[in-house]
C-alpha cells in the first residue's frame, strides 16, 4: 500500500468537473481544498481506491460525494443494470452520519438527475423500502437497514460501480464488522469497482479490512502531527462532580454561547444536564439513543437552525455530526476513550474555522485524562475555578424542560436549589441514602 503525504493547494474549478456539479459545489459556498481533499480528489477522480486517514472537519464526506457524483455523471453504468442497481454504495455506522451524508449529497448533486435515497433504522420500514420504486443512483445507509433490504431483494449491489465506507473504525467499534463484510461479498469484485474507505484511524484492522476488499489502495494521511484541529483552544477545569452543573452554568452565561455542544458519558446524566439547563433558561435538547429517529432529526434540525442552543449529547453523535458554526464544545464528562476526545472537540473549528473545547476533570472520570493528553501528545491547559463562578442563583423557569426527554424524564419537577445554587440532583427522593453524602450528577 502505497502512502502520500504531499500537500499540493487546489481549487476545485482546477479539478475538471462536470458544470452541473461544480454548480452545486459553488452553492456550497465551496472554492479552496481542504488538505484532505488537495491530496485525495486527485487520486479518486482518477479512480483509485484510497484508505484515507483525517482528523473530523477536514472535508472528508465532500471528498467522497463530489468523486462518487462525478464518477455517475462522466461514466456509463455497467451493463445490465436496472432501477433497483444503486450504481454507488455508501455505509455508515450510524443514524446521524447517514442522514448528515444524505444533506450534503442532496447538496452537491441539485443540479443533476441522480436519484439519492437513504435508509436507517427507527423510521419507517414500509416507507423507505418505497423509496426504491422510482430508482436508486446513490444509496446511503447503515448496516443493519441496508441488509434487511438486501435480504429481502429490495435491490441489488451487484452491478455496483462505487463503494464507500465513512468512519471505518467506528464499525468495528459498534460491532458492525460482520455486517459489512456480508454487504462487500455481494458487489462487484474489488477490480470492478471502485472503493474509498475513510476513518479517524488507520489501525490494523481497518487496513486489514482494505487490503481483504480493495483493488490496491492508496494510504492517504492529509497531515502528521497534531491529531485535533489548529483552531480550537483548548482548557480543563479540574472541579468536584457537584461544581460542574454551576461551573457549566458560568461559562455558558460568560461566554453567551449560541451554539455549543455538550457532551457525557451516562444517557442518565445527559438528561439532569438538559433539564436544569432548561430550568436555568437555556434552549437546550438532549440527543441519545433512547430518542426516536424522527425527534432526533428534528432535533438537530432546531440545533442547526439555531432554535436550540445548546445540545447534550453521548458519543453516539459525536462521530459525523457537520453543524457548522459550533463555537463551543464541553466535556462535562472525560471521554473513558482517548480518541473520543478529538472526535467530541472537533465539533467545532472546522474547516478552518476557529472554536473552543472546555473540559471538566472530575473524581470520576479523571483517570482518563493521562491517556487523553498521551494520545495528543500534549496537555491540555488548566484554568482555576473562583468561588463567584459557582455563584448561579435559583433556576429562572423551575418547570422548563429540555427538548428530546420522554415525559417519565419530565416528571422530575421541583427545581429546589441544591448545594451553590445549583437543583437538587437526587437520583431518587424515596431512597435512604447516608448522611452526609451527595449524589453524583
Amino acid at each position: 500500500m502505497k502512502q502520500t503525504l504531499v500537500i499540493k493547494p487546489t481549487l476545485f474549478t482546477e479539478l475538471n468537473l462536470p458544470e452541473s456539479l461544480l454548480k452545486g459545489i459553488e452553492e456550497l459556498g465551496f472554492t479552496e481544498m481542504t488538505d484532505v481533499q488537495q491530496i485525495a480528489l486527485p487520486m479518486t477522480l482518477a479512480g483509485k481506491d484510497v484508505a484515507g486517514q483525517g482528523r473530523t472537519g477536514t472535508g472528508k464526506t465532500a471528498t467522497f460525494l463530489i468523486t462518487a457524483i462525478n464518477r455517475l455523471l462522466s461514466t456509463e453504468p455497467k451493463q445490465g443494470r436496472s432501477k433497483h442497481h444503486p450504481r454507488v454504495l455508501v455505509i455508515a455506522p450510524t443514524r446521524e452520519l447517514a442522514v448528515q451524508i444524505s444533506d450534503d449529497a442532496a447538496k452537491l448533486a441539485k443540479f443533476t438527475d441522480l436519484k439519492l435515497h437513504t435508509v436507517y433504522g427507527g423510521v419507517d420500514y414500509e416507507k423507505q423500502r418505497l423509496g426504491f420504486e422510482k430508482g436508486v443512483d446513490i444509496l446511503i445507509g447503515t448496516p443493519g437497514r441496508l441488509i434487511d433490504y438486501l435480504k429481502k431483494r429490495v435491490y441489488s449491489l451487484s452491478k455496483a460501480d462505487m463503494l464507500i465506507i465513512d468512519e471505518a473504525d467506528r464499525m468495528f467499534d459498534l460491532g458492525f464488522i460482520n455486517d459489512l463484510r456480508f454487504m462487500l461479498r455481494r458487489l462487484p469484485k474489488y477490480d470492478q469497482r471502485q472503493s474509498l474507505m475513510f476513518s479517524a484511524t488507520l489501525s490494523h484492522r481497518v487496513l486489514e479490512l482494505a487490503y481483504e476488499h480493495m483493488n490496491e489502495p492508496e494510504k492517504l494521511r492529509a497531515e502528521d502531527g497534531d491529531v485535533t484541529a489548529s483552531g480550537i483552544t483548548e482548557s480543563m477545569y479540574h472541579t468536584s462532580m457537584d461544581d460542574k452543573f454551576p461551573l457549566l452554568v458560568h461559562l455558558l452565561r460568560e461566554s453567551d454561547v449560541k451554539r455549543g455542544m455538550i457532551f457525557i458519558n451516562e444517557k442518565r446524566t445527559g438528561e439532569k444536564v438538559a433539564r436544569n439547563l432548561a430550568r436555568y433558561g437555556f434552549s437546550v435538547g438532549i440527543l441519545s439513543g433512547d430518542v426516536r429517529q424522527q425527534k432526533r432529526t428534528r432535533i438537530l434540525d432546531d440545533f442547526t437552525k439555531g432554535k436550540l442552543h445548546l445540545l447534550v449529547a453521548t458519543d453516539v453523535a459525536s462521530r459525523g455530526l457537520h453543524i457548522d458554526g459550533v463555537s463551543h464544545v464541553f466535556n462535562y464528562d472525560l471521554p473513558e476513550d482517548a480518541e473520543n476526545y478529538v472526535h467530541r472537540i472537533g465539533r467545532t473549528a472546522r474547516a478552518g474555522s476557529t472554536g473552543t473545547a472546555i473540559s471538566f476533570s472530575c473524581e470520576r472520570f479523571c483517570f482518563g485524562l493521562p491517556d487523553i493528553e498521551t494520545y495528543i501528545s500534549r496537555q491540555v491547559p488548566l484554568c482555576h475555578i473562583e468561588h463567584e463562578m459557582l455563584q448561579i442563583g435559583q433556576p429562572t423557569n423551575p418547570e422548563a424542560t429540555a427538548e428530546g426527554l420522554k415525559k417519565e424524564d419530565k416528571a422530575e419537577q421541583g427545581g429546589q436549589a441544591g448545594r451553590k445554587g445549583q437543583p437538587n440532583n437526587n437520583r431518587n427522593r424515596n431512597r435512604r441514602r447516608p448522611s452526609g453524602r451527595n449524589s453524583r450528577s
